[in-house]
């Protein structure tokens, strides 16, 4: 039998993968999966670029405001709730599409990869806790380099995690390319100072329009400073100004640093595919190739 069709845009973030997958479930019977770490998170909208009801321009988005930010949320929840996502839009007659920035939630879904579930090593984390982020970074890098790739290095809890994980399974299973579903794949890039710039705008125009005070109200709602460490830059960043500990231009400046970091690892993750069609979502001719592209996978 054939097997379903599916969409995924990817890319670096800041790219404007949301609203092209937005453009083109419009145009093709769409509905849209988030493939995004952070944005399963309830109360994180701004700090995490999350699309709003409007920008959805009434297209059904999903995995979104899945779970509290008080608990975890793993790659084999994702596939779980993806797959069952996936399953019910094809059943509307529907083309699912993939959008994201998380390269572990996409290449899960795509190849059709199931994380075995590795439990605590409370003993091993112990004594990884005495270490830098440093020092965690280039244990991973040992144990497992293709992993080290994507991770955010400054992201303590993540580092141990991955490293228990590397040294539990010998490292991450190897992706198998073969999937339940037919897919393709377009990724949006850009020019690394238009990107840069985009970076900053996009931080500072979350900031104006209030994040900050979603990161105090996560705060007061009981989310401790150190688990805001672990949920990425802005919060990170922005707990740390909120505690007095930085000016208001090195927290805008850390982040904007550290996002283009990430935005590198990302771009590497990604360009491991070579079946990916490359775009540049700003130039018209890009586009309507790649709408050409989506017009013939769905034939």
């Amino acid at each position: 039998m054939e097997k379903p069709k599916i969409i995924v845009i990817l890319g670096q973030t800041s790219t404007g993968k949301s609203d092209f997958a937005v453009e083109i479930a419009q145009k093709y019977n769409s509905e849209i999966i988030s493939a995004d770490s952070r944005q399963v998170y309830k109360g994180m909208d701004l700090g995490t670029g999350k699309i709003t009801k409007k920008e959805m321009c009434g297209v059904p988005h999903y995995l979104l405001d899945v779970v509290s930010p008080l608990k975890t949320f793993s790659v084999s929840d994702f596939k779980k709730l993806a797959d069952k996502k996936i399953e019910e839009i094809l059943k509307k007659q529907k083309v699912p599409i993939i959008c994201g920035g998380t390269g572990f939630y996409i290449d899960t879904i795509i190849n059709g990869t199931v994380y075995p579930e590795v439990i605590p090593d409370k003993e091993l984390r112990v004594k990884l806790s005495l270490k830098t982020t440093t020092q965690l970074f280039d244990i991973l890098k040992k144990l497992d380099s293709e992993r080290a790739e994507s991770i955010d290095k400054n992201n303590t809890v993540r580092l141990i995690r991955a490293i228990e994980i590397a040294k539990t399974l010998g490292k991450v299973p190897k992706m198998e390319i073969n999937s339940n579903y037919n897919v393709l794949k377009i990724g949006l890039t850009l020019p690394s100072e238009i990107l840069k710039e985009r970076i900053r705008n996009r931080l500072l125009s979350r900031i104006k329009k209030g994040m900050l005070n979603e990161i105090k109200k996560l705060h007061d709602m009981g989310l401790t400073w150190k688990r805001m460490n672990e949920l990425g830059l802005e919060y990170r960043y922005g707990a740390l100004y909120l505690q007095g500990k930085s000016t208001k231009e090195e927290m805008i400046e850390k982040i904007c640093t550290e996002t283009w970091h990430y935005a590198k690892r990302q771009n590497t993750w990604f360009k491991r595919d070579k079946n990916t069609i490359w775009i540049n979502p700003t130039n018209k001719i890009d586009k309507d190739e790649a709408f050409k592209e989506i017009s013939n996978f769905l034939k």
